[in-house]
């Protein structure tokens, strides 16, 4: 009876524990392994920092990310232990992370005090929260039939998402499967994303706003230069404008192409006497993004490397078919020169967790390149390849090279194209990249046409909101100079052609449509002077929810496939004025970051449990919850217990 009631006690204990009807929803999400972990982002509010606290702030910044990074390890790979302990999670990740953070915090603003005003209200963003990461296991691979949601635009208006539609499976009909990765029941190769949800079908998507009328004194010229598309492999897990002398500042992967000595520890000397991969050699600009993966489970030279498999960056680098960098003009006047080693970064690294002020993601297909989609992957046609543009700020502050947020010294045009009081406008980059990937399966979880996505913070889940690019002004003088005169002179030029004009017979780069996450206004290159441009924006369409079946489905437009192919100025800070709400939870950009930051930062990281491991969902294994989802034990159990009921009743009636 003792033993057939045990049995019965554990089986039924195990299965609540295993996630059935009862418990704490909060703590169900921990246990699927559905949370990520959401830190205020310090970097974005220190909007004036000293120069001469520059080089230990940006360490101490860099020792927040690592935090985050090692926690979220924790998260995912503390399955049992949040199973067995509802506290766990507090006690055991988020308070230690919040003391660490606390104490880092602590000594940056200890660095500006010792040569500026201490910034008030550092200890409120100390305290990161779970949050549900919307990795549902065991939907995400249900048809992908979560909608998208609105974003905000990149002047905290709100944005109609492009990104609306269901995510229905394209070319797998393995469609009664649940599928999912080797990797993980979270999606994805190591367990964190992507899921069915991060795709929609492109064809769903409707055309975007037309763009605003340009004035006669436009600057409409066009400067395209050729820097190919990373074929020699040049990649790396730093960033040198976030994160500088730090290893593995980013947690993720670039690609490079131009400037070929970018890496955490290049000096402005480094950049200027550097190899460069661009055609014209007066271009020693360095262009950088993260990589975009297939989640086929191929090992990568990085799989068991930080910033990569180790971080949950998994599966084949794919190396771009084509990479187009094009500088164009503003509807609103003439150009004038970048500053010589100027940064720029657009997007928002950390866009999941941070909210979308600052993101600027924009994925599409050729042949549908007037939709675009904010925080979806697309899924193409095919003979339709994925594209991926970047349109970084066009306008500057007049005086600095980089700022402490490294955002508030450029900034986007508003939507009539005019650049905020006391800014300049530039040339604008607009990056294109184009992938020959086909639309995953995503009705067996990517197992007949691989998921792919790019690579990320490992908190942030390959969101593709989270897509950035990263630009450093190398240009030599007189080939910048000559860009400007093209540009306002309304040519249109290549850099390293004869006489600088593009040829005739090369193909002319088509920008997407203006972001409406950015409201920056998007000159068309193919335009010539004298051109008639009076057609007012449209308001912006609704976008379907409903996608079509994709064995009927026929797009509108063709889709076709791509042929394949200033002194250095000083570093000050804006004006030291902190921002008002820097106590409060931010909610935009974020840094990118390492473990090896020093030893003022890694101080308090020593102890614990901090050790980093792969964030793959860890199988529960040799105890009752092995067994939760078995009515056996309690089946043999029941019989034990009758059985023993009915001997002792036996036994009674003998002894009478």
């Amino acid at each position: 009876m003792l033993g057939g009631g045990g049995l019965v006690v554990g089986n039924v204990y195990a299965s609540a524990t295993e996630g059935g009807t009862g418990g704490d929803a909060a703590q169900q999400t921990q246990y699927s392994g559905a949370a990520t972990i959401d830190c205020p982002d310090v970097g974005d509010q220190l909007a004036a920092v000293p120069d001469e606290a520059r080089p230990e702030v940006d360490r101490e910044l860099a020792a927040l990310d690592q935090q985050t990074v090692e926690a979220y390890q924790r998260l995912q790979n503390s399955t049992q232990e949040m199973r067995q302990d509802s506290g766990f999670a507090d006690s055991a990740i988020m308070n230690p992370l919040k003391e660490k953070r606390t104490a880092t915090l602590e000594r940056i603003a200890i660095a500006i005090d010792r040569v500026g005003d201490r910034p008030e209200g550092l200890e409120t963003l100390a305290a990161c929260t779970l949050r549900d990461s919307g990795n549902q296991p065991g939907e995400e691979w249900q048809g992908g039939e979560g909608q998208d949601q609105n974003g905000d635009s990149q002047d905290g208006q709100d944005g109609q998402d492009q990104g609306d539609g269901q995510g229905d499976d394209q070319g797998s009909d393995q469609g009664g499967e649940e599928g999912q990765q080797d990797g993980g029941g979270n999606g994805g190769q190591a367990g964190n994303g992507p899921v069915a949800d991060d795709f929609a079908d492109i064809t769903t998507v409707q055309p975007a706003a037309q763009t605003p009328s340009r004035q006669s004194d436009a600057s409409r010229g066009t400067f395209t230069t050729s820097c190919g598309v990373n074929a020699n492999g040049l990649f790396n897990s730093d960033n040198v404008i976030v994160a500088p002398g730090v290893s593995n500042g980013a947690h993720h992967f670039h690609d490079y192409v131009g400037n070929q000595s970018n890496n955490a520890f290049a000096s402005d000397e480094d950049l200027a006497a550097a190899q460069t991969t661009c055609v014209d050699q007066g271009d020693k600009s360095s262009y950088f993004w993260p990589v975009l993966r297939l989640q086929n489970g191929t090992q990568e030279q990085d799989a068991n490397s930080p910033g990569g498999g180790i971080e949950g960056n998994a599966g084949e680098i794919v190396t771009p078919k084509q990479v187009t960098m094009t500088f164009v003009g503003s509807p609103r006047g003439e150009v004038v020169a970048m500053p010589r080693l100027l940064r720029i970064i657009t997007g928002d690294a950390k866009a999941f967790v941070n909210g979308t002020t600052n993101a600027n993601a924009s994925w599409s297909c050729t042949g549908f390149e007037d939709r675009q989609l904010k925080d979806k992957y697309p899924l193409c046609p095919s003979g339709s390849d994925v594209v991926r543009t970047f349109r970084f700020q066009s306008c500057w502050d007049g005086t600095n090279i980089d700022s402490a947020n490294h955002r508030t010294h450029v900034a986007f045009a508003d939507a009539a194209g005019n650049c905020p009081t006391g800014f300049r406008a530039i040339p604008q980059l607009v990056q294109r990249i184009v992938y020959d990937v086909d639309a995953p399966s995503l009705r067996d979880g990517g197992r007949t046409t691989p998921l792919f996505a790019v690579d990320a913070f490992p908190e942030q889940l390959h969101k593709p909101v989270t897509d950035h690019g990263d630009f450093i002004n190398v240009f030599d003088e007189n080939l910048m100079r000559e860009m400007v005169d093209c540009i306002n002179a309304g040519r249109r030029c290549e850099a390293g052609s004869p006489n600088g004009e593009d040829p005739e017979n090369s193909p002319s780069p088509t920008p997407d449509p203006p972001s409406e996450e950015t409201d920056e206004p998007t000159p068309d290159p193919t335009d010539t002077p004298g051109d008639d441009e009076t057609a007012e924006p449209s308001p912006t369409p609704s976008v379907s929810t409903q996608a079509p079946d994709p064995a009927s489905a026929t797009p509108t437009p063709t889709p076709t496939k791509e042929p394949t192919e200033a002194e250095p100025k000083a570093y000050t800070s804006p004006p030291a004025t902190q921002r008002a709400e820097s106590a409060a939870s931010p909610t935009d950009d974020g840094s990118d970051a390492d473990s090896e930051v020093g030893s003022a930062a890694t101080a308090d990281e020593s102890s614990g449990d901090d050790s980093v491991a792969q964030p793959a969902p860890q199988a529960v294994t040799g105890d009752l919850a092995d067994t939760g989802t078995q009515l056996w034990p309690a089946a043999v159990g029941a019989v034990l217990l009758i059985a023993g009921f009915l001997m002792l009743r036996r036994t009674r009636k003998a002894s009478r």
